[in-house]
């Protein structure tokens, strides 16, 4: 136990309280050879009891409260020796919140589900953070153990059982993780060592990165994010906001674990992938570390869906406003970023900077329609099918799936879902729950919302309503998007990364997309439109009236055609 404030601590096991010895660096250790697999224990520092429970805790079966019980990982027998891996490029990603997957919210219950996700097609499995947090359901990100996995959803073994499954079905396995912040309620780590740094950022305490005892911390962190890849068989992480880690060191924390990740990515014999979240705009991310950068393998670009989003939708609210007009879609399209040393009215500043595109792919972008944070921060956590008319949900499918960039889809967007996906937590503590949901309507009422329409966080009924529903699936749209990702791995113009070669034109409504010799037409307004336009044949439309014609094509109203 790293614990280098205290003057003596003891591990309190089954029953037994073993003195620790002080080793260097603020570490304390102690043998006890009754442990085992099972075993409950805690820590006792300078004598208070109850014992704490252990920050690098693998396992707690009782919740974050409860004492921590040693896991042993090599009791379980894989079964996925032949899977090799899948790289990110020319992959289609599929995010999901395991507790609303499915009405039994486990990682046993997704398992059934994954014959679904072979047949659409897709190829990762991105699982929003898995790791415990306090209460019955969250969607994550208030987690506090980083080396444990929520007991609700199956536990450690139920992970296990999960990743063998989804490999053994040829899908690869993404885990969210977060390391920017703790959440509000039980996370000790902080009551061992200076894990918190003096600076704060949207959620609370920055962590500790670069200040006096940082080491300990980011092993911690990077101890993490390792085994997530090692022990539980991940095929690659999605790091939460990236930009909230303030590191000052001359090697940035997210460079180290890249480095760290290459070299655990060579031993297993498989591709390892780290996918950042980043508000930055900046590439340097995601470029390699022989030229100066960080060497991440990709990075979520919000640019894309708000440009796909305001211009299929209309709304131009908060930072919607800088977003929507066709000559915004067509550069993003073709340099990935909006924002790229440009204004932001939103931020009121200059924001971000221009890609290389002839040295950095599109495949490095990851970019959607939908996402769990662009639904569920919405004040009623409305999808896209409260909004979109069907041509336009579709028209907004093709373009997604025939960009240059990695696509990723949130869970039933596939197939139309209209259950909303809400923000929902489950906070025990009555103040915690009353100042989240308080929040929560102060911030909407800002914009206009009444207090009534906001749903209630800590309300059971916000969670239910949020879990997918299997039963009222769009038929047809689900076979678009099966065909579309089809199509995508069958024509490599579709999937070419190459951002130097991507060639956008729109005319009065109607966007042409150039992808090598293939054409994707979308045309957004609600009346047919003929263009003059020689092509060999449709190779998909999202409308069977679509024509061509000698040297024309009549793309009807709100859909889309590829040539």
């Amino acid at each position: 136990m790293w614990a280098p404030a205290a003057r003596r601590v003891s591990l309190r096991i089954d029953g037994r309280t073993v003195p620790m010895a002080a080793a260097d660096g603020g570490w304390f250790t102690a043998v006890d050879d009754g442990a085992g697999h099972g075993s409950d224990y805690g820590f006792l520092l300078d004598g208070a009891d109850p014992p704490l429970p252990d920050p690098r805790s693998r396992w707690q079966p009782a919740g974050v409260h409860g004492p921590s019980r040693v896991y042993d990982h090599t009791r379980y027998t894989w079964s996925d020796d032949a899977w090799t891996g899948r790289q990110l490029a020319g992959s289609v990603i599929y995010e999901l919140h395991v507790g609303t997957f499915t009405p039994a919210g486990t990682f046993d219950a997704a398992i059934e589900r994954l014959p679904h996700l072979v047949d659409l097609g897709v190829d990762l499995v991105e699982l929003l953070p898995v790791n415990t947090f306090n209460g019955e359901w969250n969607w994550g990100y208030d987690g506090v153990g980083w080396h444990a996995v929520q007991e609700s959803y199956g536990g450690p073994d139920g992970l296990k059982r999960f990743v063998d499954a989804a490999h053994r079905a040829g899908l690869g396995v993404l885990i969210d993780a977060v390391y920017n912040h703790f959440g509000p309620s039980g996370a000790y780590a902080p009551r061992f060592g200076p894990y918190l740094s003096g600076g704060a950022n949207t959620w609370g305490r920055s962590l500790n990165l670069d200040e006096a005892d940082s080491g300990e911390v980011r092993r911690f962190i990077i101890d993490s994010a390792l085994q997530w890849l090692r022990d539980y068989h991940a095929d690659g992480l999605r790091l939460d906001a990236v930009h909230a880690l303030v590191d000052r060191g001359a090697t940035h924390l997210l460079e180290e674990l890249a480095v760290e990740v290459d070299a655990l990515s060579t031993a297993v014999g498989r591709p390892l992938s780290l996918i950042a979240e980043s508000d930055l705009n900046d590439a340097k991310l995601i470029t390699a570390r022989e030229g100066g950068g960080y060497g991440l393998h990709a990075q979520w670009d919000d640019d894309v869906h708000h440009a796909l989003h305001a211009m299929l939708t209309g709304e131009r609210q908060g930072y919607y406003g800088d977003f929507g007009s066709p000559g915004c879609f067509a550069t993003v399209w073709q340099q990935a970023f909006w924002h790229a040393g440009t204004w932001s009215s939103f931020r009121r500043r200059v924001h971000g900077r221009p890609v290389d595109r002839s040295r950095i792919p599109g495949h490095r972008f990851v970019v959607c329609l939908q996402n769990h944070d662009q639904i569920g921060n919405r004040a009623t956590g409305d999808r896209l099918t409260a909004s979109l008319s069907p041509g336009l949900l579709r028209v907004g499918a093709a373009l997604l799936l025939t960009s240059p960039f990695t696509p990723m889809l949130f869970m039933g967007e596939e197939f139309g879902a209209r259950t909303p996906w809400q923000f929902f937590t489950s906070h025990p503590e009555p103040a915690l729950a009353s100042a989240v949901a308080s929040g929560r309507r102060r911030e909407f009422a800002e914009h206009g919302w009444a207090e009534g329409e906001v749903p209630d966080p800590q309300d059971p009924a916000t969670f239910h309503r949020s879990k997918l529903d299997w039963d009222g699936r769009d038929t047809d749209l689900l076979a678009l998007y099966r065909a579309l990702i089809r199509l995508r791995k069958t024509e490599p113009d579709l999937s070419d990364p190459r951002l130097d070669r991507v060639r956008v034109v729109h005319d009065e409504g109607v966007l042409i997309v150039d992808r090598g010799a293939r054409t994707v037409i979308a045309n957004l307004t609600p009346d047919p439109r003929t263009l003059p336009l020689t092509a060999e044949c449709l190779l998909l439309t999202t409308d069977p009236s679509a024509l061509l014609q000698g040297d024309s094509v009549t793309v009807p109203g709100e859909s889309a055609v590829i040539l």
